[in-house]
């Protein structure tokens, strides 16, 4: 890479940040690029080589020699910093997250805004096809980096289709469908074995607070609480405040009680879900569609013959107030650019220009699959690996693939499933994405950054996610979830909901 000003750390005072970020750099560095410098992670085994197919297949069609700086993805977050800190900036920089760091850095000029040059259609294959996520992963709605977008629904409830025919029972539609289906599953011998030796719902000790797409959350947004923030009246107000919240946590509190629920559902090791399940103890799932694919490759290494008469899935569900679904954040980081290493705005306009053809949609099969003849063929829509050339294609997956954006829909191949019943189960999942979009509910304030929650939201998160289940445990009654709502108000979250709300009256 070429020498270039760097970006002062975010310990830095932010004046030098906003200097740095406007300072002119060096002597020709107003010349036009001649490559595209582009620091990213690898997730494969090594990183792909300088003489790589794929790095002289993407420079061809970028228009600009592409010169990739692989980080192993363990050590990324600290070579960000130290890159950031550093005089050889990058031209594009994959940036993980918006965290405190990249906040700061992008507020005070470090980064590119790119909100009206995303805006202009200029770079069609940038134009976001979810504006909501877009929204998401902005700043205080100024976009620093094209967004690398992922499955925006993803959740679903995954059942023992075995157990729905021997009970004589439909999918579940609504939260009401899945309370009963949960208590047949418990009470009424699914498995015919003529033992009391199952339970409906299997849950696990959820690793991360509230807002992170576990089943609590999925139950809550499906009541109308909204996810995790809830605009009413032209506020925003955490969804723990509302009256669907509790009749959502009450809800889940019931089927502890009843027994509904795995006995450890608090502490059972998350890596361990699908066991009950294939096991025969358990039968409702909510999590990721790909468990359910999961599950089933599992069941046929399990019961070949019959590998497909144990897995359904339903969609999102109807709930008491309504239809509702939970989304994801719709992106994993972004590609950003660093004010350093691009300083006027036509190094800028090559940069996009660069960037929207690769999002075309050959970019798209080489950063995704790899080269068409070579390491994978194609079979109708899919493509089929070749097994020879694993190797190069793990780092396309691991690495290039890192690269892709996919804002304006994704156009590479999917890997040919493994059999007419694998590829329905897909076409399922696809259908049940589609369905559940139109009721997505997006959390308001995923663009808005509280200098408060900054320094203190997993703190903040923890009190009511502890309380949460302190309360679906019977360990609490209302008044003590209650006194934990206050907890949190007086720990800071107070200051946090009026800058949320000072923001988000910034935006109207």
């Amino acid at each position: 890479m070429k020498p270039k000003t760097a970006i002062p750390t975010a310990v830095l005072a932010v004046g030098s940040l906003a200097l740095t970020g406007c300072s002119g750099g060096d002597s020709g560095s107003d010349e036009p690029l001649e490559s595209l410098d582009i620091m990213a992670p690898y997730f494969s085994e090594v990183p792909p080589e300088e003489d790589d197919p794929i790095d002289k297949a993407l420079s061809e069609v970028a228009g600009l020699d592409l010169s990739v700086q692989w980080v192993p993805n363990s050590d990324y977050a600290a070579k960000t910093n130290t890159v950031l800190a550093g005089d050889d900036i990058p031209d594009v920089m994959v940036i993980g997250g918006k965290d405190q760091s990249f906040v700061q850095t992008a507020e005070a000029g470090g980064f590119w805004d790119l909100t009206e040059h995303l805006a202009s259609g200029d770079y069609p294959n940038l134009v976001t096809e979810n504006p909501e996520v877009q929204e998401a992963s902005s700043v205080n709605g100024k976009v620093y980096g094209v967004y690398r977008a992922r499955d925006v629904i993803r959740h679903s409830v995954i059942i023992r289709a075995d157990w729905l025919e021997n009970l004589g029972m439909d999918l579940p539609e609504t939260t009401d469908d899945l309370y009963e289906l949960a208590r047949a599953f418990t009470e009424d011998d699914p498995d015919g074995n003529g033992e009391n030796d199952t339970y409906g719902m299997i849950n696990v000790e959820w690793p991360a607070a509230i807002g992170t797409n576990s089943p609590y959350d999925a139950i809550e947004v499906w009541h109308g609480a909204g996810n995790v923030w809830q605009e009413e009246g032209g506020e925003l107000t955490p969804s723990f405040e509302s009256d669907e919240w509790r009749q959502a946590v009450e809800y889940e509190r019931d089927l502890v009680e009843n027994g509904y629920l795995n006995p450890d559902y608090a502490t059972m090791a998350p890596e361990t879900w699908n066991e009950p399940f294939l096991n025969g103890e358990g039968g409702i799932i909510i999590d990721v569609q790909s468990r359910a694919s999961e599950l089933v490759k599992l069941f046929n290494e399990q019961d070949p013959e019959n590998y497909d008469q144990y897995v359904a899935l339903a969609g999102q569900l109807e709930g008491p107030n309504g239809t509702y679904a939970m989304p994801t954040a719709g992106y994993a980081g972004f590609l950003a650019i660093p004010r350093s290493g691009v300083q006027t705005e036509e190094q800028l306009d090559q940069v996009l220009t660069a960037l929207d053809k690769l999002n075309s949609t050959e970019a798209q099969i080489l950063l995704n699959n790899g080269i068409e003849g070579d390491n994978f063929t194609v079979e109708g829509e899919f493509a089929v690996n070749d097994p020879e050339k694993q190797d190069f294609t793990d780092q396309v997956t691991g690495a290039w693939a890192q690269l892709g954006t996919a804002v304006a829909g994704y156009n590479a191949y999917t890997i040919k499933p493994a059999s007419e019943y694998d590829e329905e189960l897909l076409q399922l999942r696809l259908d049940l994405q589609a369905e559940d979009l139109g009721n997505a509910v997006f959390n308001p304030a995923a663009a808005l950054v509280s200098p408060t929650y900054t320094t203190s939201g997993s703190q903040l998160d923890t009190i009511i996610a502890d309380a949460r289940i302190q309360y679906i445990d019977g360990q609490i009654d209302d008044a003590g979830l209650q006194s934990a709502i206050d907890q949190w108000r007086s720990s800071g979250g107070g200051d946090v909901e009026t800058e949320i709300n000072d923001l988000y009256a910034e935006l109207q």
